[in-house]
């Protein structure tokens, strides 16, 4: 059986600790690799057009749901704190990608769009994110890919 980075890990292990069930080890292990991983791929490719990570989060999180949104709705579905949203939609509006309007039902809170240039972004962006992640993905048939997703949420449902 070929050996990946956690088992020559957990190899160690056991011979230092043979006392210790390293079987969670190996499991945590392999998500945080896979996790690095992954996040430097996908980096890349958002950076290759012009974005990066929460810049792709946030024109992503308008095109999937078609239609403005609050900035307050906006940095509670991404995790971001209101000023650094806030500034992440200065940067944007000042590149063209985005627009604010005032809100029809309150003065105090504006609706955030996608431009037509923004759509178009993220549109080439989001074909070839899609793309990159059936490449990382090809060591895995489709069964086994629907296998993970449903052992990834088992564990993510009382998790979150």
């Amino acid at each position: 059986m070929n050996q990946d980075h956690v088992d020559r890990v957990l190899e160690q292990w056991r011979n230092q600790r043979p006392d210790l069930d390293c079987l969670p080890m190996g499991l945590v292990g392999r998500l945080v690799r896979m996790n690095d991983l992954l996040s430097t791929q996908v980096n890349a490719l958002h950076a290759s057009a012009g974005l990066e990570p929460v810049e792709f989060d946030i024109l992503a999180t308008l095109r999937r749901s078609g239609e403005e949104v609050t900035p307050t709705r906006l940095y509670q579905t991404l995790m971001l704190s209101s000023g650094a949203m806030s500034v992440r939609l200065d940067k944007l509006v000042e590149r063209g990608l985005i627009y604010r309007k005032p809100h029809e039902h309150d003065r105090r809170s504006c609706k955030v769009g996608l431009t037509d240039t923004g759509l178009t972004l993220i549109d080439h962006a989001l074909t070839a994110h899609v793309a990159n992640e059936q490449r990382l993905l090809a060591p895995l048939d489709v069964a086994q890919r629907q296998q993970l997703t449903a052992l990834l949420r088992l564990w993510l449902q009382p998790n979150e």
